[in-house]
Formats: C-alpha cells, structure tokens, sequence
C-alpha cells in the first residue's frame, strides 16, 4: 500500500502496520516521516528500537533478518530500523527483504522501518520492493516543485502558529 507524507499522520492514528518503507530525497521530510513513524510505535509499546545502516557491498544482511524474525531479549515489541542509504541492497539484501516483508505479517512484536533515497522504475519493480509494498505501507517522499514552495512554506508556518506579514511584503517573503 502506497501513501503520500501527507496522508501518514491519519494513517498512523488508525493504528500501526508490521512495515513501512520511506522512499525520498526530501531529507527533512523523510526525517518526519521516520520520526512520525517512530512515535507512533513508541507510543504503541515498541520500547527497544535496533539500528541497521546497510552501506557497502559486503554488509551482512544475515543480522538484520535475525532482528526482524526474532523476539527480543530486553522487550515486548521492537522497532527494527534500517537505512539504506544507496537504495540499492544487492543480490543478499534482495532476499533478505523478501524475507523480512514475510516476516512481518502476523509478527504484531515487530515493526519495520526501512529509509531508502528516492527509488528509479526499475527498483520500484523489483521483487525486493514489491514484496515490503506488498505486506507493509510505503510512505513516498516527493519532492516540492519551487512553485508550490510559498505555500508550502505558509502551511508550515500556520501549524506553528506563524504567519507572515500580511499583503504583498509578506508575499515576497515567502517567494
């Protein structure tokens, strides 16, 4: 299932799902979203959190499904953080996710958060990629256009409360 950043904060008052993958270059947004993400499952009883960074050809992925398929030690629930930073896992990443997408269903004592940079078509149709779309939630990062920047700006500004100078000095302001 495929959401918008926009659409998450609903989707997480709903409640959680066992996966969900950021895809972006938004850096920011993805922080927001993976901190939204990781609040929800705090606030839903997810007390231990493990960090993976797969970064380079040999990363051993054979820890990370480890995490993901087993109880933890120390807590109920887990939240299994993993961040790839180039978006590309590899012939071993590739099946390692395959089986934690897998994992996850029907596994309510972990949840999955993967980071990954904004992805070209042919990683999106990817076995890897379809399968965490398939049994978790993707949260797609777009970027914003320069134009729609001045009211992306104004929104932000609104939710703290903030605004502007009203007419036109104000509009320059946020050009």
């Amino acid at each position: 299932m495929q959401i918008s950043h926009a659409q998450l904060t609903a989707h997480l008052a709903k409640g959680l799902r066992g996966l969900y993958t950021v895809v972006g270059d938004e850096a920011l947004l993805v922080q927001e979203a993976t901190d939204a993400i990781r609040a929800a499952a705090r606030g839903a009883g997810f007390t231990e959190r493990v960090v993976h960074t797969a970064a380079g050809a040999h990363f051993d992925w054979r820890g990370v499904v480890a995490s993901a398929s087993e109880m933890s030690l120390f807590a109920d629930k887990q939240l299994i953080d993993i961040r790839i930073p180039s978006g590309k896992p590899g012939k071993d990443g590739s099946e390692a996710l395959q089986r934690i997408a897998q994992a996850c269903v029907g596994n309510d004592g972990v949840l999955v958060l993967l980071s990954l940079p904004r992805l070209d078509k042919t990683a999106k149709s990817s076995g890897w990629f379809t399968a965490l779309d398939a049994h978790g939630v993707s949260v797609q990062i777009e970027p914003i256009e320069r134009a729609a920047l001045p009211a992306w700006i104004a929104q932000r500004l609104a939710l703290q409360q903030q605004r502007v100078r009203a007419g036109e000095e104000g509009q320059r302001s946020l050009q």
